[in-house]
């Protein structure tokens, strides 16, 4: 397994330029928090239901921040607190009566056309077409840049 340091400077590597950047703090955060959404949105059998608060966004975050952990106990405490962020925030707006899997799709497909517009300015491809795991490299390069600003050992 790679160190953070290690992902993050070959994610760094097709994020160099500003305006890709920019796309890249909004688009980000919104695309695993789209991802969460859409994953909430799954139907649930039975045994998952009669507990209120799992379904299958709670399942997969399990990996994911399993994941974050072994690259560093810290990116995963601030994943963690994102991934919760998350599920509060789809939590509140299904009560709301919203459409959890619609808002999810629309805004997920919006994103991604905005982080491919930042790849085209930057003249990079996207990292995860060299390897599928930079799709989870990218909320946590986030939360590192944020740590750093922080002075936060990661």
């Amino acid at each position: 397994m790679r160190s953070a340091e290690q992902w993050f400077e070959e994610y760094g590597e097709s994020h160099q330029n500003p305006l890709n950047k920019a796309i890249h703090w909004i688009a980000v955060p919104v695309i695993y928090a789209t991802v969460v959404g859409l994953l909430w949105s799954i139907p649930q059998p039975a045994f998952m239901a009669s507990i209120h608060w799992l379904n299958w966004a709670v399942v997969a975050l399990v990996p994911t921040l399993l994941f974050y952990l072994l690259m560093s106990f810290p990116l995963a405490l601030g994943m963690a607190a994102a991934s919760v962020v998350c599920l509060w925030g789809w939590g509140g707006y299904a009560r709301l009566g919203h459409s959890v899997w619609l808002a999810s799709l629309v805004l997920f497909v919006i994103m991604w056309v905005l982080q491919f517009i930042g790849h085209h300015v930057e003249g990079k491809k996207p990292s995860f077409f060299k390897d599928l795991q930079f799709l989870l490299i990218g909320p946590a390069w986030v939360i590192g840049f944020v740590y750093r600003k922080l002075n936060i050992k990661y």
